[in-house]
Formats: structure tokens, sequence, C-alpha cells
């Protein structure tokens, strides 16, 4: 439904009646026709009160889908379409805000929908219940316990394709937030003999064809079986497959759930391991034997199915054969064996294989709830969900002993239902202050005391039937029963004291009647003990408890013989009761939502609804008789704020808005509508109407109210927008108008100017051509004028050249000669131009000798050009570096031995990292300028000539020395004091730096160093001190020259010698006057 279509009543655009409460007039065809009416328009949801029917739609229907749970979350019970969402909204918000227990009850025949249902309920809740990874754990093995279940204990039947051989009763556990903890299954009454044998038209369980059909060749190896359906007698052939069922595909579901829900895989594989032994029991079979004595005896026709079974089991075969073949009896300290005919023995092979299944499925059960079992011990809320059979009549008396069982379980329910009902109506009534009236209803209490009262019950006679001694059989059951429970007015029989039924042909004599609730139904006496007494015989269960599957051992505690009970073990009707008043017991302690099923038609087919089957199913679930006790008093409440909300349009006092409290506004309401005070009251908190036709008059006036309302809505908002539109036309007419206006004027604009260019272009293209016309006159006269002098002027230089043209010829000829080698010697060199690397020294051979001193300085001029695009690529960087090497050039080139060897090593200037060495962060601190050059040099000492290391700063303004090892600051030179370098012509780095007299630097005299980088710390010095004095740094180079030493001066003296130390030149003192430096 689109967001602005949300309904907030289900009385809103409502199909047939939602609330079966407000149908008038209330009978079984109107009601048969408002659940036909609502299935026919996919509304497969009714209400009645707070119960939910439910008509199996046998298709998908898009109403399921997670925006339909968040429609239904958190909302009223009535304020949306009736849905099976809506009552678990209303169950588990009661359980979470208001903390009362839920239990959510499930009713109908096989194939209404109760299994599905359940899980309807189960995923709402688990999608709106809290989330994260333990709680999604919890919610998932909740979820997967179903498949597990299913696979065990549904079957295919003629109704339904999954129905469900048992009743299921789940407590799901909450938190004090709602979230989940865990949960507890109780089972009821599986269906065990389907396990031996099956109706025409239906299967055996679904575990037995998925393990077939879905398990690897490998695993059915190992369970000893095959694939092939009919090698089994227990599964019967006819609907082996059924349509849109993959047995395959679910049987890699159910393993899956199994390691979900949390079963070990050594327990998978034991439960496969016993689900395979009875499916083998089934293929054992026996052929009769005479002893001597003439007893009648039974043997093993083929013992490999035996031998199978036992490896399978781990029994030892020997025994388990003696217990088909033998029965044990014991009395007080005497044992009395027995042996077993071919009846008795196919009786206890049918008895061994269901109750191993049946034990099974009680312990997967209990398995389950281990694992689902709630953790902590705090304090639980609980939400019950009971999916149990509904109530079975079949035709032609087939009714028998596991009918009787349901339908007792279904009268118990109807009681309790009934009971509840009218608790929860007394205490509404109660809790709104209105007079409570005793309403008159069909109480059942009769009906269930016929069948379970301890003294006279069916069920109770029925087990003194079975413990009497002497020969028990169904037909000696029955006289007991025509005996006792003659006179009861809802049993009937042919051989009871009664004489109204001695004539009745309709009642068999094998058979006797009850009339339910829900109707009479006819019970086939035959079975009644032999099911009621589930005897199983000791011999088998100890043969079982010896098993080496510790499984199977655990299945059959009663066969140890350690622990043997003579004492007779509670037969199934009793078990049944029992368990009954447990679940009737857990039922009265939790606040009761019932869902209703009902099966459309037995054809499992869409769109197919047969009145006559609903009838049937109505009158059983006994759906009028709860309409009735819910409208015996008041049809309808509704709490004041949503009543008035709804219906406040229909007195002026309250429309649009009512001020003061609700209650008030319903008074006015109600009173001005003249509704007569004796068809509703007013609760504390609700509004209460009597008759539903009361409710469905103040519907229809709301419904002609609204028509009205909108018809002045839309007169209204038709005048609203045929005047904006109107305002809109005018003001889009003005816009228009304007715009066309001035478009029409630049139009017109347009032609205006074009029509003067046009003129102004005739006109300057007539001035053109006439100005045109007296050029090109002009021309002509100019150029005969220029022909004809011409004409004269060589006519005249012929006259005159005629003379001595004769004696200038060889000139002519010797300077057009030349001429035209000139042009031959460019045009070929234009060919052979060298490559534009200025280090190329190719250059074209000089082709004729009078050109030699154009030919030279030709490859002047072109070296220089390309030189010159060479240097135009240099960026700044790579110019400055450029120009420094130009500068040594000049000082140091054919002057310094160490030159050639420094033109290949670029100049880096710091080759001490003085910004990023730590150990230099106190030179750096002391230098606040840029560092131009930064070396390590050696300082000569003026004593004896040694060196000493020392770091070499130049920056702009000054030289610095500095200690290599402190960083210390020893000396500092203004670049102005400095005047002079001196240096050796040889291979050496040696080199003085004269210092200004009489300045404060040369207080100590002048600086002798060595380094291995001199060209460039000589360049830099030269092209610094240039920079900064304007003036040029006096470089001189000699072998010898004088050094300042603080008062006297040294001659420094450079001689060649080899020395000991290789190739290192040293220095040495030779006396005061004299340095002596011998360089290799």
């Amino acid at each position: 439904m689109a967001k602005m279509e949300v309904k907030t009543s289900l009385l809103d655009d409502m199909i047939g009646v939602g609330d079966m409460v407000l149908l008038e007039p209330l009978n079984e065809d109107s009601f048969i026709n408002n659940l036909k009416k609502r299935f026919d328009h996919n509304e497969v949801y009714t209400y009645i009160g707070s119960v939910v029917i439910s008509i199996n739609p046998y298709r998908s229907l898009p109403i399921y889908t997670p925006e339909k749970v968040e429609e239904y979350r958190n909302r009223n019970f009535y304020e949306l379409s009736p849905h099976i969402f809506a009552l678990s909204d209303e169950a588990y918000r009661s359980l979470r805000d208001q903390d009362k227990d839920q239990c959510i009850l499930i009713t109908g025949e096989s194939g209404a929908g109760k299994t599905e249902a359940s899980k309807l309920v189960m995923s709402y809740v688990a999608a709106v219940c809290g989330k994260g990874a333990e709680v999604n754990q919890v919610k998932e093995q909740l979820l997967q316990s179903n498949p597990v279940l299913e696979a065990f204990g549904n079957a295919k039947t003629v109704r339904n394709d999954n129905s469900s051989r048992f009743g299921k009763y789940m407590d799901i556990e909450f938190d004090f937030k709602g979230d989940p903890l865990g949960g507890v299954i109780s089972n009821y009454l599986l269906e065990k003999s389907r396990v031996v044998k099956q109706p025409r038209g239906e299967r055996n369980f679904h575990i037995f064809y998925q393990i077939l059909s879905g398990a690897s060749e490998e695993f059915l190896c190992k369970l000893k079986l095959e694939r092939d359906f009919s090698r089994y007698n227990y599964l019967g052939l006819d609907s082996a497959r059924v349509n849109g069922v993959d047995d395959a595909s679910n049987f890699r579901t159910v393993r899956n759930a199994m390691q979900i829900v949390g079963f070990m895989d050594h327990e998978t594989q034991s439960v496969f391991e016993v689900v395979a032994a009875v499916l083998k029991l089934g293929n054992i079979e026996f052929k009769p034997e005479s002893r001597s004595n003439g007893l009648d005896e039974s043997k093993i026709k083929d013992k490999n199915e035996l031998k199978e079974i036992c490896e399978l089991t781990g029994i030892d075969q020997s025994v388990l054969e003696r217990a088909f073949s033998f029965r044990t009896v014991e009395a007080k300290q005497e044992k009395v064996s027995t042996t077993l005919n071919v009846a008795q023995a196919y009786y206890a092979r049918d008895a061994l294989a269901k109750n191993l299944y049946s034990r099974l499925f009680s312990w997967l059960v209990t398995r389950i709830n281990e694992s689902i079992k709630a953790q902590t011990k705090v304090r639980k809320k609980v939400m019950g969900v009971l999916d149990i059979y509904g109530f079975e009549i079949f035709e032609n008396a087939d009714n028998s002993f596991e009918q009787f069982i349901i339908n007792y379980c279904n009268e118990k329910l109807q009681q309790i239902f009934i009971e509840l009902t009218l608790k929860e109506e007394q205490e509404e009534y109660i809790r709104e202050g209105i007079e409570w009236t005793h309403i008159e209803y069909f109480n059942n209490a009769i009906i269930c005391d016929l069948i379970e009262n301890n003294q006279t019950g069916i069920l109770a006679m029925l087990d003194e039937e079975c413990l009497r001694p002497g020969t028990v059989t169904d037909d000696t059951f029955l006289e007991k029963l025509n005996q006792v429970c003659a006179t009861h007015q809802h049993f009937e029989s042919r051989m009871s004291k009664c004489s109204r039924f001695l004539n009745d042909t309709s009642l068999p004599h094998s058979c006797f009647r009850i009339q339910h609730y829900a109707g009479k139904v006819m019970y086939q006496v035959e079975g009644f003990v032999d099911k009621n007494n589930d005897l199983l015989y000791r011999d088998l269960s100890q043969a079982m408890w010896k098993a080496n599957h510790s499984l199977i051992k655990a299945l059959f505690p009663e066969g140890n013989p350690a622990k043997i009970n003579l004492k007779r073990p509670p037969t199934a009707g009793s078990q049944f009761k029992a368990s009954v008043a447990t679940l009737m017991k857990n039922l009265q302690t939790k606040n009761p939502n019932y869902i209703r099923c009902i099966k459309p038609n037995d054809k499992k087919a869409a769109h197919i609804f047969n009145e006559a089957l609903v009838c049937h199913q109505i009158r059983y679930l006994g759906l009028l008789e709860n309409v009735r006790v819910r409208r015996a008093g008041y049809a309808f409440r509704q709490p004041y704020e949503p009543c008035l909300e709804r219906y406040k349009m229909l007195c002026k006092q309250t429309w649009p808005h009512w001020r003061g409290p609700a209650r008030a506004g319903v008074e006015v309401l109600f009173n001005e509508l003249g509704i007569p005070e004796e068809e509703f009251s007013f609760g504390r908190s609700k509004i209460f109407i009597r008759n539903p036709r009361t409710l469905f008059k103040l519907e229809d006036l709301r419904k002609q109210r609204l028509e009205d309302l909108a018809t002045l809505i839309e007169k209204i908002y038709r005048g609203w927008k045929c005047r904006t539109r109107f305002l809109l036309m005018k003001k889009c007419q003005v816009v228009i108008a304007s715009w066309y206006r001035r478009y029409s004027q630049q139009k017109k604009y347009q032609k205006i100017k074009g029509s003067a260019i046009t003129v102004q272009s005739y006109i300057r293209g007539w001035k053109a051509r006439k100005l045109l016309r007296e050029l090109k006159h002009l021309k002509r006269c100019n150029e005969a004028a220029t022909v004809i002098a011409a004409y004269w002027h060589g006519t005249q230089v012929r006259r005159e050249y005629r003379k001595f043209f004769r004696a200038n010829a060889g000139r002519k000829i010797y300077e057009f000669t030349l001429q035209r080698l000139m042009q031959k010697y460019f045009l070929e060199m234009k060919n052979k131009m060298p490559s534009l690397s200025p280090i190329d020294k190719n250059w074209p051979a000089r082709p004729y000798l009078f050109l030699d001193s154009t030919h030279k300085e030709l490859k002047r001029i072109f070296h220089l050009w390309r030189c010159k695009k060479y240097r135009d690529q240099f960026t700044d960087q790579q110019k400055l570096i450029y120009e420094e090497k130009l500068e040594a050039s000049e000082l140091f080139k054919d002057k310094k031995a160490l030159y050639p060897a420094s033109v290949g090593q670029p100049f880096q200037g710091a080759y001490l990292e003085i910004s990023e060495n730590p150990k230099y962060k106190k030179l750096k601190d002391a230098v606040d300028e840029k560092i131009i050059i930064a070396e390590v040099v050696n300082k000569i000492n003026r004593a004896n000539g040694k060196a000493a290391s020392r770091i070499f700063l130049l920056t702009k303004n000054n030289v610095l020395l500095a200690d290599q090892k402190s960083g210390t600051i020893k000396s500092e030179v203004p670049l102005g004091d400095v005047t002079k370098v001196s240096m050796s012509s040889q291979n050496d780095g040696f080199f003085a730096v004269h210092l200004k007299e009489g300045s404060e630097a040369a207080s100590k005299g002048d600086f002798l160093l060595s380094s291995d980088h001199l060209i460039e710390m000589a360049t830099k010095l030269y092209r610094t001190t240039l920079s900064q004095t304007k003036q040029k740094l006096n470089i001189e180079i000699s072998d010898e020259f004088l050094v300042q030493f603080k008062q006297d001066k040294v001659c420094v003296k450079f001689i060649q010698g080899s020395q000991k130390n290789g190739n290192i030149p040293t220095c040495k003192r030779k006396n005061n006057r004299l340095l002596e430096v011998a360089v290799p």
C-alpha cells in the first residue's frame, strides 16, 4: 500500500467484514459467505475479536515481505487489515512491554496451514526482536529446529503434502529487553503407526525418502542402504514421489539445520544409523515352523537383513534373532519363555520399529532442547506456540484410537478457549467499569469428563481393561463402555442399555459414537486395546540395551537387567492424558492468542473454496460459538482517542479539533448523533457499542460525511487551482508580451540595420570600383611611360656601350662566373652542415682556394651560433654551474695542473649537510647567512707544517673556519679583508688566503690550507668576492710564494719528489723562513 494510503482502521476499504463480531446477520451462511468473499479477494485472514481465522491459499501471496513486517510492527491490533503479523505483534509487545507470558494456539485439520502459521509467527518475532551475534544465533537455532522436526515428524497425506503427524508446543524464552534467550519444545502423540503402515496415497515420514534421495553413495553404503524405494517394505510405493517436493535438497537442508542447531557429527551419524535400522526392520520376514511338542514357532527367512541391522546397531545377531522368536514372561521369581508364532513375530518386529522410531523422535526433541535452552538463569518471559492437530472426523467409521485421542485434546483446548475468552471479556468489563452480565454458552466440560474421568471415563476404563487379567479384546472393552456410559447424554452405542440406539443402522455394532462440541464422531473400537497397550516385549528391550550403539542403548534404559521393573509401563492413553493436563496447566498461566486454520478444499489447489468443507470445519472449530460469546455483551469496543479521531467530522462541535478530553468529545458526538443510550456504554478508557448495526450506521454517516468533505475540499481546491492558474497565465502573458515586444523591436532594428548596411555596401562598392578604374588607368599610363622610357634609355645605352663593349667583356664574364661559383658554394654548404653539438669538430672541406678566409669565418660564425643555441637550452641553475666552470677555465686553464681533473667534477658546494646533521646544530645556529660552500679542509700549522682538520664555510659576506669535532667557529674573515689567494701550478690542493694588513682578522696572519676541491673553492671565493666587493680577487699561481705568519713572512716552496705517503703531498718546516711542500 502506498504511503499516502496507509490504513488507520480495519474498517477502511473493508472487503466483506474484517471482524466477524461485526457480521450482520450472524448465521452460518453469512459467516461462510463473508469468508468466501474475502478469500476471493486474497484476504485470507479474518478476525473474531482477537482470534485470527486463517484460510490456506495454497499459493504464495505477497503479504509476508519485510515491508509488511515493518508495516505491522508496533501497530494497534485493529489498526490495519487482519493479518497473522498483527496477532504476533500484539503478543510480542504484550510480553515485552507488559511482562505478560503469552501463548499462541494454532489449531485446524491437516492441510489447513498450521505448520506454516507457526513458522510465520516465529519468523515475525525473529524479525522484530533485537539484533546481535548471540541473539541472531539463538534465533537461527530456534528457526532451524523446524526443518529437523518436520523431516522426522511430518509426512505426505491425502490432505496435505507436509502434514505434521505430531503435536508440538514450543516455549520461546525472552529476556527483559525482548531478545530471545532460547526455547523448550514439547511433542505430543507422534503417529508412530505410520512407520510400519501407511494408508493408500500417503507416505511414511519424510526422512526415509530424504536419506535415500539425497545421501551420497558412500553414505548409503555406510548405512547398508540402497537408493531404490521399492527395496523397503515400510515405504509405500504409490506415493513415493511428490510433485513439487525435492527430497534430495531437503536432505541437505536437514543436515545443515542439524549442524546449526548443535548436533555433533557422530550424533548425526548415529541418528541416521537408527533410521536405516528402522527401514531395514521392515524387510525382515518370518516363516512358520512346527516344534516336536506341537507348538508353532517362527524363523527368519533371510538372515542377511538381520545381519546388516546388527552391524549397524552393534547388537549380537543371535540375541536379536532369539528376541524375535521367543518371549520371556517374569512373575515374581519365575521366568517363563514361550515361542512366538509368525503373527506374533511380525507384531514384535513392527512394535520394535515403532518404538525405536518414536523414542528416536523423543530423543531428537530432547537433544534440540539441550541446544536451544536458555543459557542464563535470569528471569525469563515466555511465548508459547502450540501447533497441534485439529479435530479429526473420517468418513465410514475410519476413526480409531488416534482420532479419539486427538479429539480429546481438542475438547480440552476448546474448554480452555471458552474459559479464557470469557475470563478475558469479564476482566475487560471490570477494568472498564462496565456491568458484567452472565453469558450463556455450551460448556463442554461434560464431554471432557466423559473421556478423562478417573473412575468412569473412557480412558480410565480402557486402562482398566488393558490391565485386567484374562482375555482382553476390543469387544470386552466396548461391553464395559456400554455398561458404564450407557446413560451419558453424549455417548451412543447400539449395544448400550439405552433403547433409542438399538435400531440405529448408521451405528455399527463394533462402534461407539461421542457427541463432541464440534459434532458427532463415530469411533471403530478395533485396535483400541492394542494401541493403548503399546507393548514392546522385554526381550527386545533387553536386546536393544545390549547394543554397542550408544544412542540405541540410551533409548532403551528399561532393558538394563540391573534395573528390571516388573511394573507394567503406563499406557499410551494415560501418558497422553498426563501430557494434555500439563499442557493445559501451562496454558492457564499464559495470556492466550488463537489462530484457527481452515482448509478451503481437499484438492490442495488455489482459488477453490468448497463451502461444504469450510462449513464442516467452522462447526467443529466452534467459530460461530466463539462469535456469539464475543458479542454476547458488547460487539465492539474502541479507545476514546481513535474513536473521536475517526468520527469527529460527524459533529460540528468536535470538527475539526476537539479541545477537551477525548471521552467528553465522544459523549458530545454520540449525543449529537442521537444514538440510543442502550446501544453504548462508556468505560474508563473505551467506548462499548452493543450492536454492530450501530457501528455500521456510524461508518455510513462517516462515509457520507467524508464524501461531503471531499466535495468541499475539491471545490476549494478547484477554485484555488483555477485562481492560481489564472494568475500564472496572467503573469505568463505579461512576460510573453514583453518578450515579444522586445523580439519585434529587435527584428525591426535588425531589418533597418541590414538595409543601411546594404545601401552602404553598394555605395562603398561603387566608390571602390570608381577608384579602381582610376588607379588602373593611372597604372596603365605609368607602365606605358615606363616602357617607353626603358626602351628609350636602352637605345641610348646601347649606343654608348656599343663603342667599348668588346673591351669590358672579360671582366663581365669573370664577375658572372665568380657569382655562380659563390652561389654553388653556399648551396652545397647548406646540405653539408655538421650537427648542432658544440663538441662536433667536423666541417666540410674547402672547395675553392679563393674562399679560404670566407670558409673559416663561416665555420667560426656557425660554431658561435650553435653554442648560443645550446646555451639557450640551459636552466638558470645550469647556467650558474657553467658560468662557474667557465670562470674556473679562465682562471686556471693551462696554469694549474690540477685543473683538468676538475673539469668533469660538478661543483656541489655543500659537501657537509650542515642543516640535517645534528652534530653541526651549534654551527648552523651560529651562521645566519646562506652557505655557499661547506667543506672539510686541512689547516697547515705554522710551527711544524702538520695539518689539522677544519670546516671551511663560505657565505655571501664571510669566510669562516670552524672546529670539525665541536663545530665551534675559530676564525671569521669578511670578504673585504681577503686580498689574494696563492697556489702552486702543480697537482696539489694547497692554497694560501692572504688577508689585508691591519685588519682584525690578519692579527694571526694568513691562512695556509689544503683541500680536495681547490679549483671549486677558489672559483666560488673569486666570484663571491667579485659580487660583494665589486673588485676582482687576485689569484696568484706560483711554485713559490710568501705567507704572513703573525710578524714573520714565510716562503712556501713546492718541489717534485716521491713520498712515503704515496700520492699525497706533504708539508715540512725547513727553517723559520721556509715551508717546503713535496708534490708527487
